[in-house]
């Protein structure tokens, strides 16, 4: 499965930095932050498609006012997402940019007119949030248009995340990442359970990854240790940009401290090998082999006070101690000389 020019059966792991709120309002902020995205090794940048009005309502209901210990409590929902999206007149301009610099971008429709907007751009995937899984119209919607499908689990149950799954594939697109996600901000490490990740990818036939909201770089890279194949995490030029998502992102030093921290993974996993390479057959000359550690004289038989398994590597393999035990000399040995067959 491809994402843009990304091949993820090559063994890499895709990170997407995730723009969301961290422009702050500012368009300058977002095109410096998808630079500084490129600069620290990311694969993507992302976006959130969405306006108040097609996110939620504009309500002072008591259902619209956000509680619950969030970083955002006391505030309304349709004031957040005020704050909160990415002016879509932008849209166009950061799709040029990102492109022009060589970074993939695509974006999070939250309604059926951003996805037909965003189909102006060509995106390489769509990514469905967290909290539209059970929007199945949203899903059927996105999935038909044949582009690969990005979906984060946080808040669905088994048998929501089978259906978007099916959806999908009713729609005839099987291009399918299922992201685990902790639909916390941020996310308890104790929240993570990354040993779904695997499972994820068993249960539902799909690549698996991780859309982490922890703090900190520590659960990504275990992710990719587990078999995640894509990697999401919000990313902020600078903490003191501010904003609502600022808390829980990492500034520029940090991502690509979890970049870096990624590709040695990666590096580290490898592949399932037992083939004697360059590096084995070199540093074999230390292990042991059979040493004459007494000189025997013609005629005199092998014994374990004679001959003994030691480093270095050059001589008989210990295999072979057993059989010559009892055996008897054809010729003279000397102290620390090598046992041939």
């Amino acid at each position: 499965m491809k994402i843009g020019n990304f091949n993820l059966s090559e063994g890499k792991t895709y990170i997407i930095a995730e723009l969301s709120a961290n422009h702050n309002g500012s368009l300058q902020n977002a095109l410096d932050t998808i630079k500084a995205a490129k600069e620290v090794g990311a694969d993507a940048i992302k976006l959130q498609t969405y306006t108040a009005d097609t996110i939620t309502l504009n309500s002072d209901n008591e259902d619209f006012m956000i509680n619950g210990g969030t970083l955002w409590d006391g505030e309304k929902l349709y004031e957040l997402y005020e704050k909160a999206y990415t002016p879509w007149e932008w849209h166009k301009e950061l799709f040029e940019y990102a492109r022009e610099i060589g970074i993939d971008i695509f974006s999070s429709p939250f309604d059926k007119s951003a996805v037909d907007f965003l189909e102006e751009f060509n995106p390489s995937a769509y990514k469905i949030a967290s909290f539209e899984i059970t929007d199945y119209e949203l899903i059927r919607y996105t999935a038909s248009k044949n582009r690969p499908i990005i979906i984060s689990t946080g808040i669905a149950t088994i048998d929501e995340i089978q259906d978007a799954v099916n959806i999908c594939r009713d729609s005839g697109n099987d291009d399918i990442v299922l992201l685990k996600c902790t639909s916390a901000y941020p996310a308890p490490i104790e929240d993570a359970n990354l040993k779904t990740i695997p499972n994820l990818a068993q249960t539902f036939g799909v690549i698996a990854g991780f859309s982490d909201h922890t703090l900190g770089i520590t659960a990504p890279i275990v992710a990719v240790t587990l078999g995640a194949k894509v990697i999401e995490k919000h990313f902020i030029l600078k903490k003191s940009i501010g904003g609502p998502d600022s808390d829980f992102s990492l500034d520029k030093k940090e991502f690509k401290e979890m970049v870096d921290s990624i590709r040695d993974t990666e590096k580290l996993l490898g592949k399932v090998d037992y083939s004697m390479t360059k590096s084995k057959l070199k540093s074999r000359r230390f292990s042991r082999s059979l040493y004459v550690c007494k000189d025997i004289k013609k005629g005199e038989k092998f014994t374990l006070e004679n001959i003994k398994s030691v480093r270095p590597g050059y001589g008989l393999h210990p295999k072979h101690l057993q059989e010559i035990i009892g055996s008897v000399s054809t010729k003279d040995y000397k102290f620390a000389q090598r046992l041939k067959l």
